[in-house]
């Protein structure tokens, strides 16, 4: 499965289109009257919940002074991709356009820092682990909208297992989420065999945040941090019941970095952590 994604195109395309219009000296008010736009529309482009043309990107570089050339061209090509379709769009029967962005993300993402209390990251599921999981927390779904969501889950582990440019996946998971006995004895065995099975992977680091450390650097809950290497802003993710937050400014990402840093090293080492996963595996649950 390839690792383009049209969502992480899109917020490339925003970021460049954001500092043009900057190093023009013009506001989005200006810029929205010069398109015909009311300056609601202008807000929600450059925040990246509605959508533009390539047409309207074409405008939108004459305004701001970038003449065709390779410059202009490139970003042309970026608002050209940012209109594909990725592969997850197969599964948006299931899936709410909340998710959808952050699969896009992490679809092109470099690497991921993520902490959970509760549960193993569904990029470290079993299809069994996951069925469980879904059934528990989607009361009102047909068991055919279930198999949806676990395929979709299953999709996405490519981004650690794929052979050219693996994601590198940094997971600190809480003991309890370890300790849950998902699914019944069976399953949960087997989701603690495939984390360390998984573990020996160079692109995956897992470690293991003990009840003994006592309070910690994530009590409020889960959290995951995004980076990429073609230029786009680390995004900071946290999720909810009805939806998600993405958090770009360098301030908040500086705040989640320094608790995912104080997370690392109050949790096991990765090679303990795995003992303690491995050991964990061969009790009776």
């Amino acid at each position: 499965m390839a690792s383009f994604s049209p969502t992480v195109r899109h917020r490339r395309l925003l970021q460049e289109l954001r500092q043009l219009r900057t190093a023009a000296g013009l506001k989005q008010e200006e810029v929205a009257d010069h398109l015909n736009w009311s300056t609601s529309r202008m807000t929600k482009v450059e925040g990246g919940t509605l959508r533009i043309s390539v047409n309207d990107v074409r405008a939108m570089l004459q305004l701001y002074g970038l003449r065709e050339g390779a410059g202009y061209e490139a970003l042309v090509q970026l608002a050209k991709q940012a209109k594909e379709r990725g592969w997850w769009h197969a599964y948006s029967d299931v899936i709410p356009q909340w998710f959808q962005v952050y699969v896009g993300l992490e679809a092109e993402a470099s690497s991921l820092r993520n902490y959970e209390p509760e549960l193993v990251h569904g990029l470290f599921q079993t299809e069994d682990y996951a069925r469980a999981i879904y059934r528990a927390a989607r009361v009102t779904d047909a068991p055919d909208e279930i198999e949806r969501h676990v395929s979709l889950r299953m999709a996405r582990q490519d981004v650690i297992t794929r052979s050219e440019h693996p994601m590198n996946f940094w997971a600190i998971v809480n003991e309890a989420a370890l300790r849950r006995r998902v699914g019944g004895t069976r399953v949960m065995k087997e989701q603690l065999q495939r984390l360390a099975d998984i573990s020996v992977q160079p692109n995956v680091t897992i470690q293991v945040l003990p009840y003994a450390i006592g309070a910690h650097a994530a009590m409020l809950g889960s959290f995951a941090i995004l980076s990429f290497s073609e230029g786009a802003s680390e995004v900071a993710y946290l999720e909810y019941v009805t939806g998600s937050l993405y958090l770009e400014k360098a301030e908040e990402i500086r705040a989640y970095t320094l608790a995912y840093d104080h997370l690392r090293a109050s949790a096991l080492d990765p090679r303990d952590s795995i003992d303690m996963i491995t050991k964990l595996a061969k009790e009776d649950l």
